[in-house]
Protein backbone atom coordinates (compact mmCIF):
# COMPACT_ATOMS: atom_id res chain seq x y z
CA UNK A 1 0.00 0.00 0.00
CA UNK A 2 2.45 2.77 -1.38
CA UNK A 3 0.99 6.01 -2.78
CA UNK A 4 2.75 9.00 -4.88
CA UNK A 5 3.00 10.61 -1.48
CA UNK A 6 4.76 7.95 0.18
CA UNK A 7 6.66 7.57 -1.98
CA UNK A 8 8.43 11.14 -1.47
CA UNK A 9 7.76 11.42 2.31
CA UNK A 10 10.25 9.13 4.46
CA UNK A 11 8.88 6.82 6.66
CA UNK A 12 9.16 8.70 10.32
CA UNK A 13 7.45 5.71 12.24
CA UNK A 14 8.43 1.91 11.72
CA UNK A 15 4.48 0.86 11.43
CA UNK A 16 3.90 -2.86 10.32
CA UNK A 17 1.97 -3.55 6.97
CA UNK A 18 -1.71 -2.81 7.15
CA UNK A 19 -4.27 -5.42 7.58
CA UNK A 20 -5.71 -4.98 3.84
CA UNK A 21 -2.17 -6.70 2.43
CA UNK A 22 -1.61 -9.18 5.54
CA UNK A 23 -4.99 -10.20 5.56
CA UNK A 24 -5.60 -9.20 9.26
CA UNK A 25 -9.08 -7.30 10.37
CA UNK A 26 -8.83 -3.55 10.99
CA UNK A 27 -11.54 -2.31 12.69
CA UNK A 28 -11.55 1.11 12.80
CA UNK A 29 -14.81 1.40 14.87
CA UNK A 30 -13.27 0.49 18.03
CA UNK A 31 -10.97 1.87 20.23
CA UNK A 32 -7.29 1.16 19.63
CA UNK A 33 -5.83 -1.23 22.13
CA UNK A 34 -1.83 -0.45 21.46
CA UNK A 35 -0.02 2.37 19.77
CA UNK A 36 1.07 -0.11 17.51
CA UNK A 37 -3.14 -0.36 16.68
CA UNK A 38 -3.71 3.21 16.69
CA UNK A 39 -0.57 3.75 13.55
CA UNK A 40 -2.43 1.08 12.03
CA UNK A 41 -5.71 2.54 11.82
CA UNK A 42 -4.13 5.82 10.86
CA UNK A 43 -3.20 4.00 7.62
CA UNK A 44 -5.69 2.47 6.93
CA UNK A 45 -7.93 5.20 7.21
CA UNK A 46 -5.10 7.00 5.20
CA UNK A 47 -5.72 4.64 2.65
CA UNK A 48 -9.16 5.40 2.02
CA UNK A 49 -9.26 8.75 1.54
CA UNK A 50 -9.86 9.88 -2.08
CA UNK A 51 -7.06 11.62 -3.78
CA UNK A 52 -8.78 14.65 -5.08
CA UNK A 53 -11.37 16.18 -3.04
CA UNK A 54 -13.88 18.54 -4.59
CA UNK A 55 -15.72 21.07 -2.36
CA UNK A 56 -19.47 21.39 -2.87
CA UNK A 57 -20.08 24.97 -2.65
CA UNK A 58 -23.37 26.79 -2.49
CA UNK A 59 -22.88 30.12 -4.44
CA UNK A 60 -26.07 32.07 -2.83
CA UNK A 61 -24.08 31.58 0.39
CA UNK A 62 -21.18 33.94 -0.98
CA UNK A 63 -21.35 37.23 -0.66
CA UNK A 64 -22.49 39.57 -3.24
CA UNK A 65 -19.41 42.04 -2.84
CA UNK A 66 -16.15 39.42 -2.62
CA UNK A 67 -14.00 42.67 -3.55
CA UNK A 68 -13.16 45.27 -1.59
CA UNK A 69 -12.40 48.85 -3.77
CA UNK A 70 -11.36 51.11 -1.13
CA UNK A 71 -11.15 54.55 -2.83
CA UNK A 72 -8.58 57.01 -1.94
CA UNK A 73 -10.19 60.00 -3.08
CA UNK A 74 -10.79 62.81 0.05
CA UNK A 75 -13.98 65.09 0.88
CA UNK A 76 -15.12 67.85 -0.91
CA UNK A 77 -13.84 70.84 0.84
CA UNK A 78 -16.24 72.83 2.71
CA UNK A 79 -17.69 76.46 1.75
CA UNK A 80 -16.39 79.52 3.65
CA UNK A 81 -17.58 79.58 6.96
CA UNK A 82 -18.69 75.58 7.14
CA UNK A 83 -16.13 73.50 8.11
CA UNK A 84 -15.82 73.73 12.53
CA UNK A 85 -12.56 74.91 14.31
CA UNK A 86 -10.22 72.16 15.37
CA UNK A 87 -11.01 72.70 19.33
CA UNK A 88 -14.74 71.44 18.48
CA UNK A 89 -13.22 68.63 16.23
CA UNK A 90 -11.20 67.18 19.41
CA UNK A 91 -14.27 67.72 22.07
CA UNK A 92 -16.24 65.40 19.48
CA UNK A 93 -13.61 62.90 19.24
CA UNK A 94 -13.26 63.35 23.07
CA UNK A 95 -17.13 62.76 23.38
CA UNK A 96 -17.06 59.83 20.83
CA UNK A 97 -14.33 57.79 22.79
CA UNK A 98 -16.31 57.87 26.55
CA UNK A 99 -19.45 57.07 24.48
CA UNK A 100 -18.12 53.60 22.79
CA UNK A 101 -16.11 52.61 26.35
CA UNK A 102 -19.58 53.03 27.44
CA UNK A 103 -21.37 51.25 24.96
CA UNK A 104 -18.95 48.34 25.69
CA UNK A 105 -18.73 48.50 29.09
CA UNK A 106 -22.75 47.53 29.39
CA UNK A 107 -23.27 45.85 26.28
CA UNK A 108 -24.26 42.77 28.50
CA UNK A 109 -26.62 44.55 30.28
CA UNK A 110 -28.40 45.78 27.67
CA UNK A 111 -28.53 43.43 25.08
CA UNK A 112 -30.10 41.18 28.08
CA UNK A 113 -32.94 43.91 28.31
CA UNK A 114 -36.53 42.98 27.19
CA UNK A 115 -37.41 44.75 23.69
CA UNK A 116 -41.19 45.88 23.57
CA UNK A 117 -43.55 43.75 21.39
CA UNK A 118 -43.41 46.23 18.82
CA UNK A 119 -39.66 46.22 18.25
CA UNK A 120 -39.38 43.61 15.61
CA UNK A 121 -35.77 43.49 14.33
CA UNK A 122 -35.19 42.16 11.00
CA UNK A 123 -32.30 39.96 9.72
CA UNK A 124 -29.24 40.85 8.90
CA UNK A 125 -29.24 40.42 5.11
CA UNK A 126 -32.39 41.98 4.93
CA UNK A 127 -31.70 45.58 3.69
CA UNK A 128 -34.93 46.89 3.26
CA UNK A 129 -36.93 45.99 5.89
CA UNK A 130 -33.24 47.91 7.81
CA UNK A 131 -34.03 50.92 6.49
CA UNK A 132 -37.52 50.59 7.41
CA UNK A 133 -36.74 50.33 10.89
CA UNK A 134 -34.15 52.61 11.17
CA UNK A 135 -35.61 55.50 8.93
CA UNK A 136 -39.47 54.46 9.53
CA UNK A 137 -41.88 54.42 6.66
CA UNK A 138 -42.44 58.14 6.42
CA UNK A 139 -38.79 58.74 5.44
CA UNK A 140 -38.70 55.64 3.36
CA UNK A 141 -41.37 55.56 1.65
CA UNK A 142 -40.83 59.21 0.96
CA UNK A 143 -44.11 60.52 2.20
CA UNK A 144 -45.39 63.56 4.45
CA UNK A 145 -46.84 62.88 8.10
CA UNK A 146 -50.53 62.73 8.18
CA UNK A 147 -52.29 65.63 9.62
CA UNK A 148 -53.91 63.47 12.29
CA UNK A 149 -51.39 63.91 14.63
CA UNK A 150 -51.63 61.88 17.98
CA UNK A 151 -51.09 62.66 21.67
CA UNK A 152 -47.75 61.62 20.80
CA UNK A 153 -46.58 60.79 17.49
CA UNK A 154 -43.30 60.23 18.76
CA UNK A 155 -44.22 56.78 20.12
CA UNK A 156 -45.51 55.37 16.86
CA UNK A 157 -42.25 54.33 15.40
CA UNK A 158 -43.18 52.27 12.56
CA UNK A 159 -43.44 55.37 11.43
CA UNK A 160 -41.00 57.72 12.10
CA UNK A 161 -38.58 55.00 13.06
CA UNK A 162 -36.97 53.45 16.17
CA UNK A 163 -33.91 55.13 17.46
CA UNK A 164 -30.98 53.34 17.82
CA UNK A 165 -31.60 52.37 21.92
CA UNK A 166 -28.52 50.66 23.75
CA UNK A 167 -31.07 48.00 24.38
CA UNK A 168 -31.21 47.34 20.67
CA UNK A 169 -27.28 48.19 18.89
CA UNK A 170 -26.32 45.77 21.95
CA UNK A 171 -27.45 43.12 20.26
CA UNK A 172 -26.38 43.76 16.95
CA UNK A 173 -22.82 41.48 16.23
CA UNK A 174 -20.48 43.05 14.43
CA UNK A 175 -20.60 41.78 10.68
CA UNK A 176 -24.86 42.98 11.14
CA UNK A 177 -23.44 46.11 12.67
CA UNK A 178 -21.17 46.74 9.20
CA UNK A 179 -24.12 45.62 6.78
CA UNK A 180 -26.95 48.30 9.02
CA UNK A 181 -24.33 50.81 7.87
CA UNK A 182 -23.92 50.10 4.33
CA UNK A 183 -27.57 49.76 4.08
CA UNK A 184 -27.70 53.34 5.54
CA UNK A 185 -25.09 54.87 3.89
CA UNK A 186 -26.47 53.30 -0.11
CA UNK A 187 -29.89 55.32 1.45
CA UNK A 188 -27.68 58.29 1.99
CA UNK A 189 -26.03 57.78 -1.45
CA UNK A 190 -29.37 58.42 -3.34
CA UNK A 191 -30.82 61.04 -0.81
CA UNK A 192 -30.98 64.00 1.54
CA UNK A 193 -29.68 64.32 5.00
CA UNK A 194 -32.47 63.65 7.82
CA UNK A 195 -32.07 63.29 11.73
CA UNK A 196 -32.97 59.56 11.71
CA UNK A 197 -29.93 58.98 9.29
CA UNK A 198 -27.68 61.03 11.89
CA UNK A 199 -28.69 59.17 14.67
CA UNK A 200 -28.29 55.49 13.83
CA UNK A 201 -25.04 56.48 11.32
CA UNK A 202 -23.42 57.60 15.19
CA UNK A 203 -24.54 54.68 16.86
CA UNK A 204 -23.31 52.54 14.52
CA UNK A 205 -20.00 53.86 14.55
CA UNK A 206 -20.46 53.71 17.77
CA UNK A 207 -20.21 49.96 18.27
CA UNK A 208 -17.67 50.03 15.18
CA UNK A 209 -14.95 47.94 16.33
CA UNK A 210 -11.25 48.52 15.95
CA UNK A 211 -9.16 47.34 13.89
CA UNK A 212 -11.51 48.27 10.73
CA UNK A 213 -12.04 45.10 8.21
CA UNK A 214 -11.66 46.34 5.17
CA UNK A 215 -15.07 46.60 4.12
CA UNK A 216 -15.89 48.98 6.92
CA UNK A 217 -12.96 51.08 5.86
CA UNK A 218 -14.44 51.82 2.71
CA UNK A 219 -17.83 52.18 4.05
CA UNK A 220 -16.86 55.47 6.52
CA UNK A 221 -14.75 56.72 4.41
CA UNK A 222 -17.71 56.75 2.02
CA UNK A 223 -19.52 57.87 4.30
CA UNK A 224 -17.74 60.99 5.22
CA UNK A 225 -17.34 61.50 1.45
CA UNK A 226 -21.26 61.55 1.27
CA UNK A 227 -21.45 64.02 3.77
CA UNK A 228 -19.15 66.34 2.02
CA UNK A 229 -20.60 66.16 -0.85
CA UNK A 230 -24.47 67.24 0.66
CA UNK A 231 -22.12 69.91 2.64
CA UNK A 232 -21.44 71.96 -0.62
CA UNK A 233 -24.92 72.27 -0.99
CA UNK A 234 -26.05 73.78 1.98
CA UNK A 235 -27.08 77.76 1.53
CA UNK A 236 -26.69 78.83 4.64
CA UNK A 237 -24.44 78.04 8.32
CA UNK A 238 -27.61 77.54 10.28
CA UNK A 239 -28.95 74.67 8.40
CA UNK A 240 -29.55 72.37 11.42
CA UNK A 241 -27.95 69.62 8.95
CA UNK A 242 -24.23 71.07 8.94
CA UNK A 243 -23.51 69.83 12.53
CA UNK A 244 -24.55 66.24 12.06
CA UNK A 245 -22.61 66.56 8.77
CA UNK A 246 -19.17 67.91 9.82
CA UNK A 247 -19.63 65.52 12.93
CA UNK A 248 -19.51 62.49 10.58
CA UNK A 249 -16.77 63.94 8.31
CA UNK A 250 -14.48 64.33 11.92
CA UNK A 251 -15.53 61.02 13.52
CA UNK A 252 -14.45 59.11 10.17
CA UNK A 253 -10.96 61.28 9.71
CA UNK A 254 -10.33 62.21 13.28
CA UNK A 255 -11.16 59.07 15.29
CA UNK A 256 -11.45 56.15 12.80
CA UNK A 257 -7.43 57.47 11.46
CA UNK A 258 -8.64 58.74 8.06
CA UNK A 259 -6.69 61.83 8.25
CA UNK A 260 -6.87 62.72 4.49
CA UNK A 261 -10.45 63.26 4.42
CA UNK A 262 -10.10 65.55 8.07
CA UNK A 263 -11.40 69.25 7.91
CA UNK A 264 -8.89 72.18 8.24
CA UNK A 265 -9.79 75.13 9.91
CA UNK A 266 -10.74 78.11 8.20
Amino acid sequence: MKSDAEELMPRLLPVETCGIETGEDVNLNEPPRNPQEYLRQVQLEASLCPDVVVAKIDPKKLRKKQTVNVSLMGCQAAPQGFSPSLKWQRQQVSNFSEIRRSISKHRLHWSGQALDDNVLMPKQDAEEQWKKFCLGENVYLNSPPTDHVTEDPGLDYVKVGFPPFLSIVSRLNQATVSAVLEYLINWFEEREFVPQLGRWQYALLACLEKPLLPEAHSLIRQLARRSSEVRTNLEHQEDERLSPLNLMICLVARYFDQNDLADKED
